[in-house]
């Protein structure tokens, strides 16, 4: 059922208002929000905000932020990706059999997602989205001198703590500058996850292919390298990325988070700024946006040192969770999300983390399990999955398919092709069908990307966002465990996987708002 009609219906009898008290744009642009919001004010001026970003259109400025939150996306995928391909040789330097390196890492990907969601709704979304990153970089290459197992575990959770944030703030602030015909774009952006997951594993198939012990019992670390040179490159790439964050293209702070916290001349500059890009003028002013009046949530007399303050900082983390239930049709829909986020959270680190080892296992039964052809058909998989956020983009803005029909689907294609690869007999089955999936299941994760800031309430965002991915980053730790008992090289994981993604079909469809021609408040 679409209920988001209804909350349009009766959008300005509940909040009371009259003719008189709207601009004939603002009012136009509130009737297609997604739902309504309870303060007046901010209802106004985030109509306000929403009919300016739509009438200054697709700029220059929204292509530079696709690539820079893009970096973001890659970054992410990357080294989400990279304790799947560099593990087996950890565990064989050290003597360990039980993947804790993917577990350690989504502990920190969980704490991280928390701190950085939070933060980014209290501080703002700039502070965050520039600091990750060089962070990130420097623990990634750190990992590599680790000398023990317990040293590259932990060094390894701080660094995907740092990286927490990234996915939380990418998908928040690119929405956020998006006029409403572009929010495709969105979906479209997770085109990144799978060129950052390409770019891991092109470095690390001639690394640790070629600088990596065989033998388990016998792997010295000057005979098994492959894997530390892997993290270094890596981290330089992030590096690289981070460097570009802040001297190639800079990031405006987001006009929906000054706007809600009360900055009413910093919104005016930000969308001054937008529209100068390709040579346009912003129709909003700042009088317009004053006239409303002033929010509730008003912390633009605070100071940096006040919102970190601790006492401060736990009130407004509290109001902002409660902000993602504020209504009972939000409430539903943000707990579906969350379910969403953590059903996938056990799936896909299951498909992506062990793939390798998938693969290696299958090999294995045709007389080819070298780390070459692992790390070959790992690099084409991936490649592969880029195409997966390409259709989606298109799929979403389809009438009868919409956001919450693209999911459905791309769940129910991921399922049918996880059963039939337990049928997998030959070199060619084995990487069609992983290709198949790679591209299936990156449908409907790139639209659930997408969809999950696109209703939540701009107030409340980055903490709704903070954790849905944490629900996922506390799955995906346990992830390893069932991979563990079940063992790689059969095909029950396959079958759990399978499962879950019937499940998140279902919940696909039970979601309450469809998003496709709906501005997000």
């Amino acid at each position: 059922m679409d209920s988001s009609s209804s909350d349009n219906y009766s959008y300005e009898k509940d909040l009371g208002l009259s003719s008189h008290e709207l601009t004939d744009s603002s009012s136009d642009s509130m009737q297609n929000d997604l739902y309504k919001v309870n303060d007046k004010v901010l209802a106004r001026k985030i109509a306000l905000v929403n009919e300016a970003l739509n009438e200054i259109g697709f700029t220059k400025y929204h292509f530079k932020l696709f690539c820079l939150n893009g970096m973001g996306y890659a970054v992410d995928s990357l080294l989400f990706l990279l304790h799947g391909v560099a593990q087996t040789q950890i565990n064989k330097e050290f003597n360990h059999s039980f993947s804790a390196l993917v577990s350690a890492d989504y502990v920190g990907l969980f704490c991280g997602a928390l701190f950085w969601g939070f933060t980014a709704d209290i501080i703002g979304r700039k502070i965050a989205f520039n600091i990750t990153l060089f962070l990130t970089a420097i623990f990634a290459m750190a990992v590599a001198g680790g000398l023990s197992f317990v040293a590259v575990c932990s060094i390894s959770a701080v660094s995907y703590f740092c990286c927490g944030g990234n996915l939380v703030l990418d998908s928040v602030t690119f929405l956020e500058f998006l006029p409403q015909s572009k929010k495709w774009l969105l979906t479209f952006l997770a085109l990144w996850w799978g060129i950052g997951q390409t770019i891991t594993c092109a470095i690390a198939w001639p690394l640790i292919a070629n600088f990596s012990c065989e033998d388990a019992s016998n792997c010295p670390r000057s005979e098994n390298m492959g894997w530390r040179y892997t993290y270094i490159a890596c981290g330089g790439f992030v590096l690289l990325c981070a460097c570009s964050r802040l001297f190639l293209i800079t990031m405006i702070e987001s006009p929906k988070y000054d706007i809600t916290n009360g900055n009413d001349e910093k919104v005016i500059q930000s969308l001054d700024t937008i529209a100068a890009s390709s040579g346009r003028t912003n129709p909003l002013t700042l009088e317009q946006l004053q006239a409303c009046g002033t929010v509730e949530c008003d912390t633009s007399h605070k100071t940096l040192a006040q919102k970190l303050n601790v006492l401060d900082a736990l009130k407004s983390v509290s109001f902002h969770f409660k902000g993602l239930f504020a209504t009972k049709t939000l409430g539903y829909s943000t707990a579906l999300n969350f379910l969403s986020w953590t059903l996938i959270g056990l799936a896909y680190p299951l498909f992506t983390a062990f793939l390798p080892l998938y693969l290696e296992s299958r090999g294995a039964d045709f007389g080819d399990s070298s780390l070459n052809t692992t790390y070959k058909n790992n690099l084409i998989v991936n490649a592969v999955s880029i195409a997966g956020p390409m259709i989606a983009g298109f799929m979403v803005e389809l009438p009868i398919i919409g956001r919450r029909g693209t999911m459905a689907i791309g769940a129910l294609l991921t399922m049918t092709f996880m059963f039939a690869y337990t049928a997998v007999r030959t070199p060619a089955q084995n990487l069609g069908f992983s290709c198949a999936i790679s591209i299936c299941i990156n449908i409907y994760l790139g639209t659930l990307f997408a969809y999950t800031p696109e209703v939540l309430p701009s107030s409340h965002r980055a903490t709704g966002n903070g954790i849905s991915v944490s629900c996922n980053r506390a799955m995906g730790a346990i992830s390893p465990v069932v991979a563990y008992y079940a063992g790689t090289g059969t095909s029950v994981p396959v079958y759990v996987m399978a499962g879950v993604l019937g499940a998140l079909s279902i919940i696909s469809v039970m979601l309450p708002y469809e998003v496709r021609g709906k501005n997000s408040v």
